[in-house]
Formats: structure tokens, sequence, C-alpha cells
């Protein structure tokens, strides 16, 4: 009788349910469909219909609705995110997301084609990377290597050029902060005081000032000011393309 390893079966039996997810897109794959533009909703929707027809679809309109979706939907296996949305600053939803769903793949739908938007993307923990300008075939082929574990990025578009040392420390120091702090910091930049943000958000006083130092601490910086400076330096709490709006 061949030696028993219950740690390594384990592993073992662990990574074959995640096999058996990812494999079984042609009837139980679920996406979220995030963006508040109907007419584009659909185009993705059809996107999907067209390469995965038994792929469950469920759509959202803003970041509100979005995080709802996620209360109520227990095995949700891919959501593609516009930039460019209610309750959505910059890149503020994928690392709200990122740290609230760390497994979950996210993939960016957005009109923007600008390199250094879909590297910083890629960089706060997107899967993928698709342009609105994209034709349906090509749309549905990224999601399927999404799903299968790979990521996906323009073919035409070179990310090779790599960050100043500075931002990229910045974009090391965002990420690890919580949704909460996130919500906060994208409130500062719409210059709420915390009595505003503590009401939105159903909390003290006090907790925002919590979240308020927490967040300076983890940024590296003096004040709230400098904090909404370094964010939206690299768009984290800002449209990251003003000319090119989804």
């Amino acid at each position: 009788m061949p030696p028993c390893h219950p740690a390594k079966d384990a592993a073992k039996a662990q990574e074959s349910s995640r096999g058996r997810r990812r494999n079984v897109q042609s009837q139980t794959t679920t996406i979220i469909i995030a963006d508040d533009h109907p007419l584009f909703r659909g185009a993705l929707r059809q996107a999907v219909a067209s390469t995965m027809p038994q792929a469950r679809v469920v759509e959202a309109s803003g970041m509100d609705d979005l995080n709802t979706t996620l209360t109520q939907e227990r095995d949700v296996d891919l959501i593609l995110l516009d930039l460019t949305m209610p309750g959505v600053q910059g890149f503020s939803g994928l690392m709200s997301l990122r740290a609230q769903y760390p497994e979950l793949p996210v993939v960016i739908v957005s009109a923007t084609e600008e390199p250094t938007v879909i590297r910083r993307a890629m960089d706060f923990g997107a899967s993928g990377f698709i342009p609105k300008s994209i034709d349906t075939d090509s749309i549905g082929g990224a999601i399927q290597a999404v799903l299968a574990g790979d990521t996906w990025t323009p073919p035409d578009v070179d990310l090779s050029a790599s960050e100043d040392a500075e931002t990229a420390d910045l974009v090391r120091r965002l990420g690890t902060l919580t949704p909460q702090q996130v919500r906060v910091l994208t409130m500062l930049s719409e210059g709420l005081l915390n009595k505003q943000i503590a009401y939105e958000l159903g909390v003290s006083e006090a907790t925002v000032k919590a979240h308020v130092s927490a967040i300076l601490d983890k940024l590296g910086v003096d004040s709230r000011t400098q904090a909404v400076i370094a964010a939206s330096k690299i768009g984290v709490t800002q449209r990251p393309s003003p000319a090119g709006a989804d």
C-alpha cells in the first residue's frame, strides 16, 4: 500500500477543486459586468455569449451595485470592471476589489488605451485590460484567457517601460490600503470633512480619524492634502484619461 500523505493529498484536492471550477466554463462560470453604460454592458454580454454560451452573466451599473451583487453571489469567477462609473474614481474600484477579494480576477474595460494606465492597472492587481475599441471575438478570447489563469493586455501596446522608483514605491504603498481606507482616501480627494465621511460610511468620526492616520502612515506622508496629491499623481482618485472618458 502506498504511503499516505494527508497534507499533500489535501493540497492536491484543493488544487483539483480550483481546476474543476475553472474548467466548467460551459456550465457554471459566473461573470459580473460592471459598467454604467447599458449599450456596452450589452456588447460585453454578447462577447461572453459568443464564446461561452452557457456562462451566467450578472450586470452592475455602479460600484455600490457591484458591492451589493458580490454579497449576494457566492461563486463569481470574473469581474469586468469599467474604470469610470458611479462610485469609482480612477483605480479606486480596482484597489478596493483586490483588497477585499484577492482571489477573484478583475479585468478592466476602458475607453483609454494609454500604456501608462494599462500598466498601472496591472500593477494594482488587474488580471487583464480590455480596451472598448476591440472586436467581440478579441474580447471573448481575452476573457477566456483570464479564466484559464493567464493575464491579458492588448498585444499591440508596449508595456515594457518601467515606472520610476518613487512611483513604483507609491503604487506598492497604495496597494496596502484596505477597502475602507480606499473609500476614505477617495472621499478626502472630494474635499469631504471627517464628519461628512463618517456620515457617508455610517461610522464615528474617531473611526474616520483612525483611517486617515493609517492612510498617512502607509503612504509615508504628513497630511491629508499630501495623501490626496500622492494618490491623484498616479490616477487613483481621478479619471486616468480625461481625453478618453468612458
